[in-house]
């Protein structure tokens, strides 16, 4: 063997020895490692000792809703039909509580007359003067049917411009007490409709359990 094969044997023999070196400064470096990571382990699950999982909740939670989400449309309203819209009105427009005794003459047949109605026009009234066109009977009504009633017969009575009209509201004795609540309610619906007068019937016409009811078209020219 040359000097020249003896370096390169010599050369070779030192770089595997290097090789072989830093294997196992990495091998070393590794096992280190894996101590630190172990240790670190063991550190956290006694921390955990003591600790209990919560046991699942049965609360509800709703969902949440994005910010962005557009609002759900409401369902279009059901247009009203006229008669539903006439009784919607009527019911709104009048009212249990209105007193109407200033209005009153002191006269048992509790007569009305609207302001600016001369004396003459409660006198054709009760007189008969105007022959009665319609008539409604509010007998075996409760209160809201009764006054639902009453507002779809005046509208009706004025489209068909009727002058005078008469309501059977009757005289109460088989209400509770035997107490003419009904009659005294028509009293203020009749006022708050706006009609021209009202007078108690003529005993052939129902008497004390009936009112003469007269609208404007009475005072209207006739064509």
């Amino acid at each position: 063997m040359g000097l020249k094969d003896f370096a390169d044997l010599k050369t070779l023999s030192k770089q595997l020895k290097e090789q072989a070196e830093a294997r196992a400064a990495a091998e070393t470096e590794r096992v280190k490692r894996e101590k630190v990571q172990a240790a670190e382990a063991n550190i956290f699950q006694s921390s955990l000792g003591g600790v209990k999982r919560m046991p699942a909740s049965d609360r509800y939670v709703p969902p949440s809703v994005p910010k962005s989400a557009a609002p759900a449309q409401q369902p279009a309203k059901r247009k009203l039909t006229q008669a539903e819209d006439d009784a919607l009105v009527l019911q709104e427009s009048l009212s249990d509580l209105f007193e109407v005794d200033h209005y009153l003459e002191d006269d048992p047949a509790l007569n009305y007359v609207a302001p600016g109605v001369g004396p003459d026009v409660m006198k054709k009234l009760r007189k008969g003067h105007w022959p009665i066109q319609d008539e409604l009977d509010l007998h075996g009504m409760n209160r809201d049917q009764a006054r639902d009633a009453l507002g779809a017969f005046l509208t009706r009575a004025t489209q068909r411009n009727h002058r005078c009209v008469c309501v059977i509201h009757g005289r109460g004795f088989g209400s509770r007490g035997q107490e003419p609540v009904l009659k005294s309610m028509v009293h203020s619906w009749l006022v708050q409709k706006g009609v021209v007068a009202f007078c108690q019937a003529r005993n052939h016409e129902g008497g004390e359990g009936a009112l003469i009811v007269l609208l404007r078209a009475a005072l209207q020219p006739q064509r």
